[in-house]
């Protein structure tokens, strides 16, 4: 097992834990170097936990690219050990959505159980609304 994390590491990596004797040693001493320790993870915490809370869509931002950023945000903090209920992400997208989204937003709230949607479906709604818009804003005004 030393053999195959061995192998597998660049040379920075590699001198950091080449006087490990074991693999559980190596294991752990890799686990100290990528997460830190609790006061590092605790900082990590703070950070990625402000970037959620301070979450809003940008202008001229499409849907997509708020869907990447917020994702990875919440991979972040997965990744972190805080994990959210459907109902929080949902209710956090779309607080994070400009005023011109609060008609959706308020149809999605009415019509959905925001505890059993689940965070894709609800992007792809808020997608598939942006994409009419466009469409809409394309064709021009309506002459009936």
């Amino acid at each position: 097992a030393r053999d195959i994390l061995y192998k597998t590491l660049d040379k920075n990596m590699f001198s950091k834990i080449k006087t490990c004797a074991t693999a559980k040693d190596i294991w752990e001493k890799l686990t100290q170097i990528c997460e830190g320790n609790d006061e590092t993870k605790e900082n990590k915490m703070t950070v990625a936990q402000q970037k959620y809370e301070s979450m809003k869509m940008k202008d001229g931002e499409t849907m997509t690219e708020f869907d990447e950023r917020f994702s990875a945000v919440l991979i972040e903090l997965t990744s972190l050990r805080r994990e959210y209920s459907n109902r929080e992400l949902a209710l956090k997208v779309m607080r994070a959505l400009p005023k011109e989204w609060d008609v959706k937003t308020m149809a999605v709230r009415e019509s959905k159980d925001l505890n059993k949607l689940e965070l894709h479906d609800l992007f792809a709604n808020l997608k598939a609304y942006e994409f009419e818009l466009e469409t809409r804003a394309e064709a021009g005004p309506s002459t009936s």
